[in-house]
């Protein structure tokens, strides 16, 4: 079915009634779309056999589909070798050290500049550097010219968003769910072509937003340039069915238009609690028109 005009839903979702599960603090997360990736889920006609999330950065969605079972299997893909770290450690026996080495940690200016100006001898010591930088980095960005939080919340500086019992929690818990998930470190396009024809398979697909020269996207990721007009050409060419989300930008809604996808505003609450809207892009989206009634 396709929609040559935008729906809106006009309800913000609360992030705070969704379950926390990924240790990463990320620039444009999506823990917030959870309960939207489970309506479309549920939509389906059968459970899939495979959940592939190409872009999948701090992977809130992924885990939520591992945790609630919506999908047998689960494939995560990133092209940035410090998040790849930290998922080939948390889903490997070496989790227990990531978590152990978080709770034990004594953070401070010092302990944190010295581990962080420090090459790491192993993949497992690189994922410890990189959840140290996202917890204390302004805003989680790892990009280049970001640095630690030098007022934070409540002037609490570097220990802000340093939660180690939290973050604990959340790598320990991974572990059961691990069996049903597989990381590889690549090229999320690439996975899409490789991926097409694969029979009961869905993509959650949610790239970074740099499309029309949007420059968040250059500062938010160290992974940041993206074909666009070819990430949607191979979406087109693929079997099973997808969700994509964008920047709600004229140069995403025409690129949707002309492969003659469906889309949907969603509103989104961002910094300083700023609403903005996100586009949601896929073959059908009468179920998000379905929830919008609902609101």
């Amino acid at each position: 079915m396709t929609q040559q005009t935008l729906f809106e839903l006009k309800k913000v979702v609360n992030v705070s009634k969704v379950q926390q599960r990924s240790p990463f603090r990320y620039p444009g997360g999506k823990t917030w779309l959870v309960p939207l990736v489970r309506q479309w889920l549920h939509s389906l006609p059968a459970k899939p056999a495979e959940f592939i999330e190409p872009f999948v950065g701090g992977g809130s969605v992924s885990l939520a589909v591992a945790f609630e079972d919506l999908a047998d299997h689960i494939l995560m893909v990133e092209i940035d070798d410090q998040i790849a770290a930290v998922w080939r450690t948390m889903l490997s026996r070496n989790r227990e050290w990531l978590a152990d080495r978080i709770v034990n940690f004594k953070l401070s200016y010092a302990t944190a500049s010295d581990i962080i100006e420090t090459a790491p001898v192993s993949n497992r010591e690189k994922a410890f550097q990189t959840l140290l930088k996202n917890r204390t980095y302004h805003g989680g960005i790892l990009a280049r010219g970001s640095g630690m939080l030098k007022h934070g919340e409540n002037g609490k500086g570097i220990h802000s968003r340093w939660y180690p019992e939290t973050l604990y929690g959340r790598i320990m818990n991974i572990g059961r769910v691990a069996h049903k998930m597989t990381f590889e470190e690549g090229d999320g396009i690439e996975t899409l072509r490789r991926s097409a024809n694969m029979e009961n398979c869905v993509f959650f697909i949610d790239p970074p937003y740099t499309a029309g020269g949007k420059k968040a996207g250059k500062r938010l990721y160290r992974f940041c340039d993206l074909d666009h007009a070819e990430l949607f050409r191979v979406v087109s060419t693929i079997r099973g069915d997808f969700l994509m989300t964008y920047d709600d930008a004229p140069e995403v809604a025409e690129l949707a238009r002309t492969h003659a996808f469906d889309t949907y505003r969603v509103p989104m609450k961002g910094t300083h609690h700023i609403l903005y809207k996100e586009l949601l892009i896929g073959r059908d989206l009468d179920w998000a028109r379905k929830q919008k009634k609902k609101a």
